[in-house]
């Protein structure tokens, strides 16, 4: 059953890094017009199921890299600080680009850091 959780979390997981990441990609050459919201949708979802997944791997006594684990969540948190920051920005009619920019291309390393870390 725990193992069911992990990968439901797991796919989670995968849908939020594609709604910042994909968003990203997307709308990275654009001027205006960013979808922030789904930015930061992505990034709250990243967050939220990358910590479960770590209490997931602890209750299915699966091994865990503290190390890797602390450098994602200071990542992740990165993305989502600068999400709500281009979000609040939006809605200001403030400068949006270099925030969600940020928030996209630390999402990109967060992904490099997953993939390659072993």
């Amino acid at each position: 059953m725990l193992d069911i959780i992990r990968l439901l979390l797991l796919t989670a997981h995968l849908f939020g890094m594609a709604a910042v990441v994909g968003t990203f990609f997307v709308q990275m050459r654009h001027r205006s017009g960013f979808s922030t919201n789904l930015v930061l949708g992505g990034a709250i979802v990243q967050v939220a199921t990358g910590i479960a997944l770590v209490g997931a791997r602890y209750a299915s006594d699966l091994e865990v890299n503290h190390v890797k684990i602390a450098v994602k969540i200071g990542i992740g948190g990165a993305v989502l600080v600068a999400a709500v920051l281009a979000a609040r920005a939006q809605r200001g009619q403030g400068r949006v680009k270099p925030l969600f920019h940020t928030a996209g291309g630390l999402a990109t390393v967060n992904v490099l850091v997953a993939a390659l870390w072993q």
